[in-house]
């Protein structure tokens, strides 16, 4: 899928186009970059953590297994809502909800941009109309400007300013956070993160130049298996600050299965 999507990349070097030939990605200023033999490109390494093969592992077999089929619909709304034109997931890990649009509407190519390698690893075969690039969200992404019909961003870190740069003009940022009550039972008995105070005044203003249009909550209830539950802890944040040995033993204090709140808001931003 990379040569089908090169043309939407740029050198993270200096801006120009890119393309492949000889197993690397090039630009005509001679920077290139080398194509894995998994079949992803990483333009941007990512200067801190990023999540390991556990935590990828993790949040793959958790969303296969349907527990988010709610939130993934949503998603798939609010992008056939958008013009034709390329998808992208900035804080894709393994491509599961870009897999899924993409599946709604055959003639959309995705870029599933990821810091980390296990999920680009992952995402390189989550749907044949993806390709799977390698970037830090913080920093300028290597996409070139105006070629995002919609951009997905789930649980990720985003910048406003590259968001708006990389949207069509009639297109549409989606972006998904979570809401107080998330995940409530679990933060509770397992001493996870909780959400802080004031995250959407926080949202608007880090996605500055773009605008809200629509807001809505989204909140469904799950019953997970113990090792489900172990599963939605691991491919999270609170995995960098709960070990798997606590967290086991807090779990076997709950009832099997574990009921879980899912509670996040799921925002549509535009040019302003």
């Amino acid at each position: 899928m990379l040569a089908d999507a090169v043309q939407l990349l740029r050198c993270p070097v200096c801006g120009a186009g890119l393309s492949l030939a000889g197993g690397a990605v090039r630009c005509p200023q001679g920077h290139s970059f080398d194509v894995a033999r998994q079949g992803y490109v990483n333009l941007v390494p990512a200067r801190g953590a990023v999540d390991t093969a556990e935590m990828v592992g993790a949040r793959e077999a958790f969303l296969a297994a349907g527990h988010f089929a709610p939130l993934t619909e949503a998603l798939t709304g609010e992008a056939r809502a958008t013009p034709a034109g390329c998808a992208i997931d900035v804080g894709a890990g393994p491509g599961h909800h870009l897999a899924r649009v993409l599946d709604a509407q055959p003639g959309r190519v995705g870029l599933a941009l990821d810091s980390s390698p296990a999920a680009l690893r992952r995402a390189a075969r989550a749907h044949p109309r993806m390709a799977a690039v390698g970037c830090d969200a913080w920093r300028p992404l290597p996409v070139r400007d105006g070629v995002a019909a919609v951009v997905l961003s789930v649980f990720a870190p985003r910048r406003g300013d590259e968001l708006a740069r990389v949207l069509a003009p009639d297109g549409a940022a989606v972006v998904v956070t979570p809401r107080p009550r998330h995940l409530a039972e679990l933060v509770e008995a397992l001493g996870l993160l909780s959400v802080p105070g004031g995250k959407d005044e926080r949202l608007r203003d880090a996605l500055l130049p773009l605008a809200p249009v629509s807001s809505r909550p989204l909140e469904f209830r799950l019953s997970l298996p113990r090792a489900a539950a172990a599963a939605l802890v691991r491919m999270g944040p609170s995995a960098w600050h709960v070990d798997d040995a606590t967290v086991a033993e807090r779990l076997a204090a709950l009832p099997d299965p574990v009921a879980v709140t899912v509670s996040v808001t799921v925002s549509r931003y535009t040019a302003a």
